[in-house]
């Protein structure tokens, strides 16, 4: 069983659809900022304030070549920028989770839990800037994926579903 990658801006729906992937097959879900952050007990946000983004990418680069090596038959789930790390595509079939800034930002404010997912994502403060690197992001995404699905208005369970199929094709 190959491994899936699932990429995609901040707030698209990485890891609850990471989950529910996990309930509808043999998958093991991992995810990389997780990882990161067991390795260095200390959260992302701490990590980039006191050592910066270059640290923090190099992190990601000593994850990409763990799970390159040694990771099978699994699930990952990455943070917004792991889309950098080099021979992505080494690791398993690439998932773009595609939806536009807005229903992102959208999906965010509206969650039960809001106030929590936009303290874990201070980018969000500035959408501005936020846009501007969703925009960014977004042509090298595109470029990665070896799938795109596009997330916008569906249910977890259905992106879910709709990923196993493609993959298995």
């Amino acid at each position: 069983m190959k491994n899936i990658i699932l990429i995609g801006f901040m707030g698209v729906g990485k890891g609850s659809v990471a989950r529910e992937i996990v309930k509808h097959s043999d998958y093991v879900a991992i995810d990389t900022d997780d990882i990161i952050e067991s390795m260095e007990n200390r959260r992302i946000k701490k990590i980039f304030s006191q050592e910066g983004e270059a640290y923090f990418r190099d992190l990601e680069r000593k994850v990409a070549k763990w799970l390159t090596k040694g990771v099978r038959g699994t699930l990952i789930s990455t943070g917004g920028g792991f889309y950098k790390v080099p021979h992505l595509e080494k690791i398993g079939t690439v998932v773009l989770l595609h939806s536009d800034f807005d229903s992102i930002y959208e999906r965010i404010i509206t969650h039960p839990n809001a106030k929590q997912k936009l303290k874990k994502r201070p980018l969000f403060q500035d959408l501005e800037k936020a846009r501007a690197l969703y925009d960014e992001r977004e042509t090298a995404y595109q470029k990665l994926a070896g799938i795109v699905i596009d997330v916008t208005g569906k249910s977890v369970e259905t992106i879910a579903k709709e990923i196993l199929k493609k993959v298995k094709s």
